[in-house]
């Protein structure tokens, strides 16, 4: 082929060892340029090139932690005054690659939409959602009174609202370390200890509501683990911190801890990956879409390729 050869999705797919829908990902992410031509879209050979090239070079780099932080964000990070969008669009907040990949597909079906994608954590979806500023939150938000995810959070973000939960994925989440865990960092115990440093989430991401659950059933305070005001927008730049030496761990996804280079994971526990909605807006077109995406094997395909997640109870329907 020519390096400037138009190539059909599938084409890109087949090139790239993914599938047709990651593709999609990939350009709805603005990481694979693409153009239409009429309806369809067209990806140029050279670009796949550049895409190839540029994630080779990635994986190599080794910059200043603060360098990475700023520039190495996988995605557009939205603050919660980020949520208020043109209440015509059709918004999805959450974080999680299988977000994105959802969306792709929610484009192309044939009830669908084009969505708006909102970046911002757990929390702070269910206070837009509670708003009426979006209409879809994704969220992993562990209780731990009750040890339960998500359910406790919704009834007390959405008084008053009726909601349905739609389960996505369960994911493990854990502890990213360094190679060979130098500090012999095993178990949520260890946060009693004075000698260790985190790479810290943000407020209303469900990985820092994780930590902090852990912290107060261990009567620990925040002021002992050092780092702990040090915020970082994603898992991933939290990863990247500790890969370079920046803290000693960070509270993450198994599945994007296998992203990052000189890293180990230590597995704590199973946690719950959901969709919320309005029960209001349960039998729209839309998210009847999403409910027959999520159940779909080519759905279900897509994210067993991606990894790191078990489907083993997706598209189960809890009402609130």
């Amino acid at each position: 082929m020519e390096s400037d050869t138009s190539l059909k999705p599938q084409e890109v797919a087949d090139m790239l060892k993914i599938t047709r829908n990651m593709v999609y990902v990939l350009i709805r992410r603005g990481e694979l340029n693409a153009y239409r031509v009429g309806n369809k879209v067209r990806v140029d050979q050279s670009d796949v090139e550049y895409y190839k090239s540029k994630n080779r070079k990635t994986s190599e780099m080794h910059h200043d932690t603060d360098t990475i932080v700023q520039n190495k964000l996988s995605r557009p990070i939205l603050h919660e005054e980020d949520c208020i969008i043109d209440q015509t669009s059709f918004v999805i907040c959450g974080q999680d690659l299988i977000v994105d990949i959802l969306a792709a597909f929610l484009e192309h079906h044939p009830e669908g939409i084009r969505a708006t994608r909102s970046y911002v954590g757990s929390y702070t979806a269910l206070c837009a959602l509670y708003q009426g500023e979006v209409q879809l939150a994704t969220v992993h938000l562990w209780n731990g009174q009750t040890g339960e995810y998500n359910i406790p959070y919704v009834k007390m973000l959405l008084p008053g609202v009726q909601t349905s939960i739609i389960h996505l994925a369960q994911r493990m989440i854990g502890f990213c370390v360094a190679p060979g865990n130098p500090k012999d960092i095993r178990s949520w115990d260890d946060l009693k200890r004075g000698d260790i440093k985190i790479a810290n989430r943000q407020k209303g991401s469900g990985t820092r509501i994780l930590l902090d659950e852990h912290l107060k059933l261990l009567q620990v305070s925040e002021k002992t683990l050092q780092g702990y005001r040090r915020e970082f927008p994603t898992n991933l730049t939290a990863a990247t911190v500790v890969a370079h030496g920046g803290a000693d761990f960070s509270v993450i996804d198994e599945k994007t801890a296998s992203q990052i280079q000189k890293v180990d994971f230590i597995p704590l526990q199973k946690e719950r990956y959901d969709i919320v909605v309005r029960s209001e807006d349960f039998s729209s077109p839309h998210v009847k879409a999403i409910i027959e995406i999520i159940n779909s094997s080519e759905f279900q395909t897509t994210i067993e390729e991606v990894g790191g997640y078990d489907l083993s109870e997706t598209g189960k329907i809890t009402e609130t």
